[in-house]
């Protein structure tokens, strides 16, 4: 069951290899078509599916919990779901279940930041067709798509309150991550060190200036994601509002 195994001696995984832009552009294939296909996926028939995929999400993790301590690799340090895209991925699995707005706002934005920025930088060591690439790169582009599927389909849009919620939810969890590294040993949300492998965190400076760096770097790109998804209709009919009757 080398599929399943520890070793990734059979499975070396490559950056930008074949199978790396096969998913990239799975990524952008189905995104495209959550797009085209949004008036169809209005249809309250697909709340099952919703469903479905919060269950598989959540199967999929178990998994990978019951492969880690299987193969003894599993440890507090590492395997704790204390990560943005592991904290991402239960936000996915709430929203698909809940609908809740506030779940989307904070999504939104660490999924289009965290989760595209894993799936093209990931931190990983197993290439197709192991258990662990079929993993990661599932739940990282659910983590991607159920965000964009409520914005197109089901009419979520971000505010600029979104932002500021997003910031504060942030902010509230960077200090427990940080005591809870220093208690376990961990490196949790990258707030220890950078990763060992290539990052966007590489061009943020050194320790701990770069935490401080993604702060800022957050704050902007969230602006941008707001003016991308905001609702463009509420935005015309301020302005058309305030103009000056002629």
């Amino acid at each position: 069951m080398g599929w399943f195994g520890r070793s990734y001696k059979n499975y070396d995984f490559e950056m930008f290899s074949i199978s790396h832009f096969v998913i990239i552009s799975i990524c952008l294939v189905v995104s495209a078509l959550l797009f085209f296909y949004r008036e169809k996926l209005k249809d309250e028939k697909w709340r099952a599916a919703e469903i479905g995929v919060a269950i598989s999400l959540l199967m999929a993790e178990t998994t990978y919990h019951f492969w880690m301590m299987l193969n003894g690799s599993w440890n507090v340090s590492h395997a704790i779901p204390l990560e943005l895209c592991s904290i991402s991925l239960i936000l996915t699995i709430i929203l698909l279940l809940t609908r809740k707005k506030i779940i989307y706002e904070i999504l939104l934005f660490t999924a289009l930041l965290g989760a595209s920025q894993a799936l093209i930088t990931p931190l990983l060591n197993y290439d197709f067709p192991h258990f662990r690439f079929f993993h990661f790169f599932y739940t990282h582009l659910m983590i991607i798509w159920v965000p964009l599927y409520f914005t197109w389909a089901k009419g979520y849009r971000p505010t600029i309150w979104s932002v500021l919620k997003l910031f504060v939810f942030l902010n509230v969890l960077m200090p427990i991550i940080m005591f809870i590294n220093k208690l376990v040993g961990g490196n949790y949300m990258f707030l220890i060190h950078k990763p060992d492998s290539a990052s966007l965190l590489d061009v943020l400076g050194p320790y701990p200036w770069y935490i401080l760096s993604m702060e800022g770097l957050l704050i902007g790109l969230s602006l941008i994601v707001w003016v991308i998804f905001r609702e463009k209709a509420a935005i015309k009919k301020e302005v058309s509002r305030n103009l000056p009757i002629q």
